[in-house]
């Protein structure tokens, strides 16, 4: 008996151990499973990185990683505040609050479109090509004081069936590669193209001048200013042509009523409170009331249509209204930041074009921006100027996707990886 009964017990400790060889068998196949999916997944997923991008995530800079990373918060933010800023008049005029939102977010999918292509696309064949876009729209900007339509005194735009153009903000991301081709090597130019490059310049900003828009005009100017002193250009010639800029600037106020008005509104808008200096008077109002923190998301009460261009040209004075001194030294300090990482960008370019190409994209992100807050906080006469990826406004919006991506692409290319990435692939 004792031994029948230490024969199952036998019997059965031997077919529980083999239970537990085969669950062991059972989990290594499945363990090797999920490794393999693991590893495969990995695999593709860094195969479709590579594809989509001209670097490996992992190799990029951390000054493009952080780029990317600050695009996106101040694309994202600008959806949010414009949403905020632009529903009640939306509601009033268009029927629909969410009008200009809607218009803006259809902007963004060829702005980043627009963004994927120049961060995919060599600076040096951008430089190749820039010239051609650079003169179409020069002809543009020539056309809108014809035939533009005129808005609030200015003939800034051309109508194309549905579409609005507005070619002085296109031609933004072109002003850089041109500037670029032309200050890269400006001690090794012979003087007469030195001498057309400039006419042409000069030419441009007088037309933007004429429609009337001073503030696009003094961008600009500064623009080939700051990149012409980075170029090697000689001091005494850049003072020379600021002097003559700041002269034909003032000739254009005395000419123009409409710019007079703002300049004079712009040094006590107080004195004329409901007629020139309005708008300025209801954006230090906006700013004021926003207090330390700010009246809250969605709740301020300019945007009832006191303030006008509220989701335009003043939508800097909505953001703060709503959230204060507090959010307002925020993006300050994102700008800091911002313009730190291109900096840095530009310290690590390896020839001169990618680093006229990145202080070119700083002056006009972080100059536009600064140019923007000081018309809302009355430091600068009121002009119509937008802030980048904030501001309504499908032009400024695509603009600022490719000057974006031109800086990403400076960084990507400061590695020095790209071109032996390429060969490689064509090798394999």
């Amino acid at each position: 008996m004792a031994k029948s009964q230490l024969n199952v017990s036998i019997v059965h400790n031997t077919s529980k151990k083999l239970e537990i060889s085969q669950e062991k068998i059972k989990y290594k196949r499945i363990s090797k499973r999920k490794k393999t999916f693991s590893s495969n997944y990995k695999k593709n997923l860094s195969n479709l990185t590579e594809s989509i991008f001209p670097l490996p995530w992992t190799i990029w800079p951390y000054e493009a990683k952080i780029l990317v990373v600050l695009i996106g918060i101040w694309s994202i933010l600008g959806i949010c505040i414009l949403g905020s800023a632009s529903w009640w008049v939306a509601s009033r005029e268009m029927g629909n609050w969410a009008y200009f939102l809607k218009k803006q977010i259809i902007w963004t999918i060829p702005g980043i479109s627009l963004f994927y292509f120049v961060l995919n696309t060599n600076i040096r064949d951008l430089l190749k090509f820039s010239r051609i876009i650079f003169f179409i729209l020069f002809f543009l900007i020539f056309l809108t004081n014809i035939t533009g339509i005129t808005v609030n005194g200015s003939s800034r735009w051309l109508v194309l069936g549905n579409l609005r153009l507005q070619p002085s903000e296109l031609i933004k991301p072109f002003l850089i590669l041109e500037a670029s081709n032309l200050f890269a090597h400006w001690n090794l130019i012979k003087n007469d193209k030195k001498l057309i490059s400039i006419f042409s310049f000069g030419l441009l900003i007088l037309l933007i001048l004429k429609q009337p828009n001073l503030s696009t005009a003094s961008l600009t100017g500064i623009l080939f200013w700051v990149m012409g002193l980075c170029g090697g250009v000689k001091l005494s010639s850049l003072c020379s042509f600021a002097s003559l800029g700041f002269i034909t600037g003032c000739i254009s106020i005395i000419n123009n009523e409409y710019q007079k008005l703002r300049v004079t509104s712009f040094i006590n808008p107080w004195e004329d409170q409901q007629g020139s200096g309005f708008q300025l008077v209801q954006s230090l109002l906006a700013i004021g009331s926003g207090g330390l923190f700010g009246q809250g998301f969605g709740l301020s009460i300019q945007k009832l249509q006191y303030l006008p261009f509220m989701y335009t040209d003043f939508i800097f004075a909505i953001f703060a209204e709503e959230f204060g001194l507090l959010g307002c030294t925020l993006f300050l300090g994102f700008l800091t930041v911002f313009s730190y990482i291109t900096l840095r960008i530009t310290l690590k370019c390896r020839n001169n074009y990618t680093k006229l190409v990145s202080i070119g994209c700083g002056v006009l992100l972080i100059g536009q921006s600064i140019m923007h807050i000081a018309v809302a906080i009355g430091s600068m006469p009121t002009t119509g100027l937008p802030l980048p990826f904030i501001s309504y406004g499908g032009n400024s919006l695509i603009a600022s996707f490719f000057i974006a991506g031109m800086l990403l692409r400076c960084s990507l290319e400061s590695t020095g990886f790209i071109g032996m990435i390429s060969t490689r692939k064509n090798l394999n």
